[in-house]
């Protein structure tokens, strides 16, 4: 018993030297917004996850888009703490009808707020996310914003 607290606690002692090391493995500054898209990355919820998790994020500055015409090319990717890539949320909404299942991934979409989900398994097997700290990275025209979370099993 004491030695899964141990192991917890190492992990969020690990948790606090994250953002310096995202920064140095994506050669990008990690945030939550982007001033040059507009974008922003808002955290997932329910945070800690147990099953299933969103992300919700906007994208040109919505809601009050500058320019409605303008499409943005975004992808949204989640990876475990040695940044393998464990998922690609599927889009659930967005403020302006987009939506339907499809995989956040090199998606084209307008100025707006939108809504993704992760059913919490790997891509690969189908299995379960266990236990852990997790990333997810939000790519708005080849802008980077990260955002953690926690898994719980």
């Amino acid at each position: 018993m004491k030695s899964g607290w141990a192991a917890r606690i190492v992990v969020l002692a690990c948790f606090a030297f994250l953002p310096r090391v995202t920064e140095a493995q994506s050669g990008q500054r990690s945030s939550r917004s982007d001033a040059v898209t507009g974008s922003t990355l808002g955290q997932n919820y329910p945070n800690p996850v147990t099953t299933e998790t969103t992300i919700p994020f906007a994208i040109g500055g919505a809601p009050e888009c500058a320019d409605p015409a303008r499409r943005y090319r975004v992808t949204l990717r989640v990876y475990n703490m040695l940044t393998q890539q464990i998922a690609i949320p599927v889009l659930l909404s967005g403020s302006n009808g987009a939506g339907g299942g499809e995989p956040v991934r090199e998606l084209s979409l307008s100025c707006g707020q939108y809504t993704a989900f992760w059913d919490g398994k790997h891509a690969s097997s189908g299995r379960d996310a266990s236990s852990g700290i997790y990333l997810y990275r939000l790519e708005v025209d080849g802008r980077v914003m990260i955002g953690k979370m926690i898994v719980i099993r």
